[in-house]
């Protein structure tokens, strides 16, 4: 069943939907079967209109043909405008389809659904909000997909001058993202598969694309990766280098974490004491600092125990000052060869080869803190929409939720 709206609530359909000449709306009909309002919209006979392409003014209609467009909802009703759009004959241009002004050129959404959409996904994952409005996903991605890239190409950085960068996975151990971010505005500028060499060279292009100057970059802040260390220094050969602090300590983690697997194997003792090693005494728990305690007796005589103080006697680099740091890391270094302790030698090796990396800290005093909160809130994104289809999918979500980027939407 159909029931017909009467012709003179059309005035107040055209009026809500900001329409000026030469556009008026000229029915409204409401399908309670379907359960939606059709507003159908046409220009005034002998209407002129600007050229799409060129602009120039005064074309004529050649032809026309129907369109329709999803519209905000009227109350609990899905509604649609139904257009006749004409083709204009330019003499520059030939016959091109007029733009209308209430949706951008290929779109099947009004601007106003649009930017319902848009704001709908800053806050839920994609297919939450396609249930919300009654559409599929895959539409709504879209949508997503030109807004992102539009306020991307209007986005530029000139003067960034720090830049952290990390890598996140699409899935679990495999498919990586690698984030270059702007830590003084803590914004991801550039987001691209992969984890290699050749991602620096993606974003020093990207850089230019968007006004950059490499040149001005005096930071980088990354992992002990080589693929990473090797694109900034062949892309970037005027910026400094500095180790995050976080790469920095798992390292000497790792090391002691092994040698506790290796001893393991002989001293029961020590099974089920993983995360006490791994813990700051300051954040450990009554029982992870209990088990320590009385693992630490000297008469155990464990290699686990010397190497956790060669792990907390490294911590301790971080409070020198700039100074007293590379005489206290010699001193470590030599504490760590020493220790007849394989893994904690081969990190001693790891942390000799990135020494002016790690001593940079002191001076520049950047690492990739709000990289890793970056990453995190990345994470719970990707986990609350149970993963992405696609990497391109999640890109553009990193650039929605992290790129601060600015959003040409009507209100």
């Amino acid at each position: 069943m159909v029931t017909l709206v009467a012709m003179q609530d059309t005035k107040l359909f055209q009026l809500a939907l900001g329409l000026s000449d030469p556009w008026q709306v000229t029915d409204c009909r409401l399908d309670l079967e379907q359960e939606c309002l059709n507003i159908d919209v046409d220009f005034i006979r002998g209407s002129t209109f600007g050229c799409p392409k060129c602009a120039a003014k005064g074309c004529g209609a050649y032809d026309t043909e129907w369109r329709t467009w999803r519209h905000l909802n009227c109350f609990q009703y899905k509604t649609y405008l139904r257009a006749r759009v004409p083709r204009v004959q330019c003499e520059k241009c030939g016959i091109r389809l007029v733009t209308v002004p209430w949706s951008r050129p290929g779109s099947g959404f009004t601007l106003l659904f649009e930017a319902l959409v848009m704001m709908l996904v800053k806050d839920m994952p994609v297919q939450a909000a396609a249930r919300i409005v009654g559409e599929h996903d895959t539409r709504l991605w879209r949508v997503l997909e030109h807004y992102v890239e539009a306020a991307r190409d209007q986005a530029d950085y000139p003067l960034t001058q720090a830049i952290g960068v990390d890598e996140t996975s699409i899935r679990r151990g495999h498919n990586y993202v690698t984030l270059f971010v702007d830590l003084e505005q803590s914004k991801v500028l550039f987001a691209t598969p992969g984890k290699n060499a050749a991602t620096v060279d993606e974003f020093k292009l990207d850089m230019l694309v968007h006004w950059g100057q490499p040149k001005a970059v005096g930071e980088f802040c990354c992992d002990m990766s080589p693929a990473f260390i090797k694109g900034i220094e062949a892309n970037f050969p005027e910026a400094e280098l500095t180790f995050d602090k976080y790469h920095v300590m798992k390292i000497i983690n790792e090391a002691v974490d092994e040698v506790r697997r290796q001893e393991q194997l002989e001293r029961i003792e020590l099974k089920g004491s993983r995360y006490a090693w791994l813990t700051n005494p300051e954040n450990q728990t009554a029982k992870q600092s209990e088990l320590i305690q009385r693992l630490l007796v000297s008469r155990l005589n464990l290699k686990t125990v010397r190497a956790y103080h060669i792990r907390l006697n490294f911590q301790e680099l971080w409070d020198q000052t700039p100074q007293t740091a590379e005489a206290f890391l010699k001193g470590w270094y030599f504490w760590a060869t020493h220790s007849q302790l394989k893994p904690i030698i081969a990190a001693a090796a790891t942390i000799k080869r990135h020494w002016d990396g790690i001593l940079r800290w002191f001076k520049s005093k950047v690492n990739n803190g709000i990289l890793e909160g970056i990453n995190s809130i990345v994470q719970a994104v990707k986990a609350r929409a149970r993963g992405y289809r696609t990497m391109r999918n999640l890109i553009t979500m990193i650039y929605l939720i992290a790129g601060k980027l600015t959003f040409d939407l009507p209100t």
